[in-house]
């Protein structure tokens, strides 16, 4: 029934907890594409392994480093399953996370997807658990993503009609906001389990990821999504917010960022 699809890169020292994480899912009906991003550690070896001893693991691999949007568009090719759900190799799904996310979408035929909350950790432990609203609608894109793309299992069904992740490389590292725009164009919506399901590894270096060509995608990406959900005018000059987070020194950054709110 559930297709995982996992785009792999240099996590070799996470990825074994990340794969016994989906294995140890009280629900069992599921797949797992693993395609490796062409990692230079030994990222591929030790998924290797676990696709040798189990069926429902299939390895594929990339000739080169082409992204996370391309990576996840070419292991759609290979699932067999009605729903897609997404996991990262370097996080951790809770073991009830496919059960509760598959008991909503069986009941709630109008819903397209369902994500669900995060609990943030480090080397230090767990410091911080998201808040995202339960119900989220068109204006609340402005405030950013308001789904956490890792925690999502879709229907195949909205993934097709909106053909995938965009390839761009002006939506690399927000190819995930644009999928949501995607969605939401049609007038389909998803839901925000309150309960957190996942657990999304993090770190206090978590500022060096704000460089200037990741903050222009998310401008570019909220330009144009804006424009697809046909925003109001004023909602436009919230574009450039990523921007204005690029100017926060990185102690700042990093306090706000650390805080227990989403």
């Amino acid at each position: 029934m559930v297709s995982v699809i996992m785009g792999i890169y240099n996590c070799e020292t996470t990825l074994s907890d990340s794969i016994d994480s989906l294995l140890s899912q009280t629900y069992k009906d599921f797949e797992i594409i693993m395609c490796d991003d062409g990692s230079t550690d030994k990222t591929f070896e030790i998924a290797r392994k676990y696709a040798d001893m189990h069926d429902n693991i299939i390895l594929l691999k990339n000739d080169k480093n082409r992204g996370l949007n391309y990576t996840l568009n070419y292991c759609l090719k290979f699932v067999h399953g009605e729903f897609i759900a997404r996991h990262d190799g370097d996080d951790i799904s809770l073991p009830n996370r496919f059960e509760k996310e598959m008991e909503i979408l069986n009941a709630s035929p109008s819903l397209s997807f369902v994500a669900s909350n995060v609990i943030y950790f480090d080397e230090k432990g767990e410091f911080k658990t998201s808040r995202y609203k339960e119900y989220p609608e068109k204006i609340d894109f402005i405030r950013g993503n308001p789904f956490f793309h890792a925690t999502c299992i879709f229907r195949k069904s909205i993934l097709n009609d909106v053909d995938g992740y965009s390839e761009s490389n002006r939506l690399l590292r927000v190819e995930d906001y644009h999928l949501f725009f995607k969605i939401y164009a049609k007038g389909e919506k998803g839901i925000n389990i309150q309960e957190p399901l996942y657990k999304f590894r993090d770190n206090i270096f978590a500022y060096k990821r704000r460089n200037l060509k990741n903050r222009l995608n998310e401008v570019y990406v909220r330009f144009i999504g804006f424009r697809m959900l046909k925003l109001p005018l004023y909602c436009y000059i919230l574009c450039i917010r990523p921007l204005l987070v690029l100017l926060l020194p990185g102690f700042v950054y990093n306090y706000f960022h650390r805080r227990n709110k989403s």
